[in-house]
């Protein structure tokens, strides 16, 4: 279904919540606002094949309608691997259970609601946060990412996909000028982009790309990089 959300004057915007009416949307919405996002889920599953562990938990947190736990599941290979998607958005729960067992496979699933600050985390081999980490309060995303790393086995991976933005006034502006021409490319009207916008600043708290780096290298993590950049769209890999 289309993306027509903030296609129509709003005469207040509230904040962005991820209900059902998000729900019925967004594959559309990611996808013309995202750009790279389809390359990014790929690759999160080849990453999955290369670092998941036989006897293993493999974590989507903030699995939303589980584009990652879908990539993720066609590439374990190893025996005795389990999946565990969390979200705390109920709507968006219902509608990922349905997307997993629209598709078969004998890697097993669980999709659980709740909150990932408090969910317990263990045994972990792989653990995703694709475009999660920035509606968590920033003063609580470094014990997150500590959890995280306490979590993961020797030699498993975090990945950390999220928008950046840039201390420098300038360059921040001409990227995110490309993703505002991106947007408008993808049909959005300046009216659903300026409401969206405000929709979403509120809840929507953004990192630059040392302070991403920083907070793994402070966890714990000794190798980290980018491994997808487009535009301000990056997704990281930190591995224990």
């Amino acid at each position: 279904m289309r993306d027509e959300i903030y296609s129509q004057p709003h005469t207040q915007v509230d904040d962005f919540t991820f209900d059902n009416s998000v729900v019925e949307v967004f594959p559309d919405m990611i996808q013309r606002s995202v750009p790279g996002y389809a390359t990014i889920v790929s690759t999160i599953g080849k990453l999955c094949e290369q670092f998941h562990q036989a006897n293993s938990n493999i974590y989507d947190l903030g699995c939303s309608l589980g584009a990652a736990t879908l990539s993720m599941r066609k590439s374990v290979t190893k025996e005795n691997c389990k999946i565990i998607g969390i979200d705390n958005s109920q709507a968006m729960i219902d509608r990922c259970r349905l997307h997993i067992k629209a598709y078969m496979s004998d890697v097993p699933v669980s999709i659980e609601l709740g909150d990932i600050q408090t969910h317990s985390l263990e045994n972990a081999s792989v653990v995703v946060m694709n475009f999660t980490m920035q509606f968590i309060e920033p003063e609580h995303r470094a014990q997150l990412v500590k959890k995280i790393y306490d979590s993961l086995l020797p030699g498993g991976i975090l990945i950390v996909s999220e928008k950046i933005r840039w201390q420098d006034s300038k360059i921040n502006d001409a990227i995110n000028n490309l993703h505002l021409d991106f947007k408008r490319a993808n049909g959005y009207s300046e009216l659903e982009i300026s409401q969206k916008r405000s929709a979403i600043e509120n809840v929507m708290k953004i990192d630059t790309e040392q302070m991403h780096i920083e907070r793994l290298a402070a966890a714990g993590f000794k190798q980290h990089s980018i491994w997808f950049q487009c535009f301000n769209f990056a997704s990281f890999i930190a591995i224990k």
